[in-house]
């Protein structure tokens, strides 16, 4: 027999073995259970490694992503290293009306700190808005030892320009979203958000501001409504300056839209008038047509074609003129009956040829395109003159260094290179050789128009360009008054364009003759000669120390 002991053990056994069988099912479903979560983290691990892998192997349009996501935006910078534009981070302080305790006292500490705004509509509306966008330090200060709830800070990355107007043409804008809108900042977009690199520029700051400088001052004398000027070295097709007026602040406007304030360097598009005839004499020079002796005799003061009167706008000028001497004395006959004589097969080649009637290729959007209409026999005549043919100042800048470098190709950059092709030679040599002989003369002699743009030791050589603005129907008073130079004669490294947009004349300024003649008070006559060759002079006596130290 079994005691009682004995017993209780034998039931606790079987009791326990019992509840084991019991239970056996329930613990297979839980092996099941974490078998299957096993699986599910497994299948997401190698999904997301999978995502890791793609994106790490992303081409530059993820990158760029990434990058605009930063708000990153490059450097630009000049030729000589000084900053453009860059992008830092910046302080916003705005005002949430909502939290404003006492709106007349908050309204009276905004006038000390704002004197020039007034936020009271803001203050009594009840949307947020800013007090200032890229507030100064000491202003912040200020604001904050206020203690007022209601001011808000707000960080974000913003684009600064240093030299505020100067480049504004050049530079262009972005938008709020950090795109570019307008200028490099428009076409260098991709390479600005991609690239930790600063863009370097062929311009040169201190240069740009001499001749900003000088075209402001010909605003005040001559009350021109707006003026441009490139200057380019005459083999590369480096820009190293280049202004339109009127500017803007890039600092501060956000969007232009008024038309005043177009690239007159690039969109804009204007009969220059004489400054062709320059072109009309390479193309003589070129096709072996004429040589700058060839004699033109029994010029008229007057020729009809299609019923319009084509005259001379000096009367003194001879009827008996040799080629070059036509040219310097900007005769409008005689530069009709050479264009006559080169026919409008050989000038439409030539004009295409050197970059006038082709679209040019270059670093800015905002370009404009050359406006002529159909070729014919009066078409042939006045464009041999300057008449009937619209162009941009960055067409007539590429055109005058091709005639003038030896004749080789040259694409007019803002961006520096780092190795530079050998140019082709796209006309004859001696274009140059027998053209800037009569353009140095054009300034150096009596008989020229440019007398003002002599400067001593610069060897300047030039024509001018005095042209009536197109209007309905025909032609107005106002005019567009150019001088195209290069220097030095002998051996061109640099072209000079300087355009005043309907300067007018003073009777009162004082013109100083360069050779030592007596100030000549006032002039009747607003041609190019008497307003940009004088500006033009000035600019070349401020930036020729400049260039004959660095280059």
């Amino acid at each position: 027999m079994i005691d009682e002991y004995e017993e209780k053990i034998l039931k606790e056994e079987y009791n326990s073995e019992f509840s084991y069988n019991e239970n056996r099912p329930n613990i297979k479903i839980s092996f099941e259970r974490i078998a299957f979560i096993f699986f599910i983290f497994f299948i997401i691990a190698i999904v997301f490694s999978s995502k890791v892998i793609l994106l790490s192997l992303e081409d530059k349009d993820f990158k760029k992503k990434i990058l605009k996501k930063e708000n990153f935006r490059s450097s630009i910078i000049d030729k000589e290293g000084n900053i453009l534009a860059k992008t830092v981070q910046v302080i916003n302080v705005g005002i949430n009306p909502n939290l404003v305790i006492d709106k007349e006292k908050l309204l009276i500490t905004l006038k000390l700190l704002f004197p020039k705004k007034n936020f009271r509509k803001e203050i009594y509306g009840k949307k947020f808005f800013y007090v200032q966008k890229k507030i100064s330090q000491e202003k912040l200060e200020k604001i904050i030892l206020l203690g007022d709830k209601s001011f808000i800070q707000e960080e974000k990355i913003a684009r600064i320009y240093p030299n505020s107007e100067l480049f504004s043409h050049v530079l262009g804008q972005i938008d709020d979203n950090n795109n570019g809108i307008s200028g490099l900042e428009k076409t260098f977009d991709y390479e600005l958000t991609t690239s930790k690199n600063p863009l370097i520029l062929t311009v040169d700051t201190e240069i740009q501001y001499l001749i900003r400088e000088e075209l402001l001052n010909s605003k005040d004398i001559f009350e021109n409504i707006g003026s441009a000027a490139i200057l380019m070295d005459i083999n590369t097709g480096d820009i190293l300056s280049m202004v339109s007026l009127p500017d803007f602040d890039l600092n501060k406007r956000d969007k232009i839209n008024d038309p005043k304030f177009i690239n007159r360097a690039t969109k804009g598009v204007y009969e220059f008038g004489s400054v062709f005839k320059t072109f009309t004499i390479a193309a003589g020079i070129n096709y072996d047509l004429i040589k700058p002796e060839t004699e033109f005799n029994k010029l008229k003061k007057k020729i009809l074609c299609a019923g319009n009167a084509i005259s001379e706008y000096d009367d003194k000028i001879p009827s008996d003129l040799t080629a070059e001497e036509i040219l310097i004395r900007s005769g409008n006959i005689g530069s009709a009956r050479i264009a006559e004589k080169i026919g409008i097969d050989n000038y439409d080649k030539f004009l295409q040829t050197i970059g006038i009637l082709t679209n040019i290729s270059f670093d800015l959007e905002e370009v404009g395109e050359t406006q002529m209409g159909r070729w014919g026999k009066c078409k042939l005549l006045t464009v041999g003159f300057g008449h009937g043919i619209a162009t941009t100042l960055l067409q007539l800048t590429k055109g005058y260094s091709i005639v003038s470098n030896g004749g080789f190709e040259v694409s007019p950059t803002l961006i520096k290179r780092d190795k530079y092709k050998k140019s082709q030679r796209i006309l004859k040599k001696d274009v140059s050789e027998k053209l800037n002989p009569i353009l140095r003369k054009i300034v150096s002699t009596e008989e020229g128009t440019a007398g003002f743009a002599n400067v001593k030791g610069y060897e300047i050589a030039g024509k001018t360009g005095t042209a009536d603005i197109a209007s309905q129907g025909g032609y107005s008073k106002k005019k567009i008054n150019t001088f195209a130079s290069v220097f030095p004669a002998t051996k061109p490294k640099f072209v000079l364009v300087v355009m005043l947009d309907e300067p007018k004349a003073n009777k009162e300024f004082v013109y100083h003759y360069r050779d030592g003649r007596t100030p000549y008070k006032g002039n009747w006559r607003n041609t190019a000669g008497w307003t940009t060759v004088w500006v033009a002079g000035q600019i070349i006596e401020k930036i020729g120390p400049i260039l004959a130290t660095k280059y």
